[in-house]
């Protein structure tokens, strides 16, 4: 598991850049990413994957303490889709 630090860390000794320098670039980023879905947008970095927003449609669900039925209000999330070349990585 590597973090935004870690991630930050491995750019600024690769790029010759400072730390902060490097963990700016990662934060903003991800801060496009985001701004993206929350736009309802999507993010297509090409070799690496697709960040897409789906809306998920209210639904009933039960209470696993009392039994019962309760509604769960819609809502959106965040999907992550692989590029080939990184599924290819992960089962090769």
């Amino acid at each position: 598991m590597a973090t935004a630090s870690e991630i930050a860390d491995k750019i600024a000794s690769e790029q010759g850049l400072t730390k902060a320098q490097a963990k700016t670039i990662v934060d903003n980023v991800f801060k496009l990413i985001a701004d993206a879905a929350a736009s309802g947008g999507e993010t297509n970095i090409a070799g690496f994957g697709k960040f897409k927003v789906k809306d998920k449609p209210e639904r009933e669900a039960r209470n696993p303490a009392t039994g019962a039925t309760i509604k769960v209000a819609a809502s959106k999330k965040l999907t992550f889709t692989p590029a080939k070349a990184v599924k290819d990585a992960l089962n090769g």
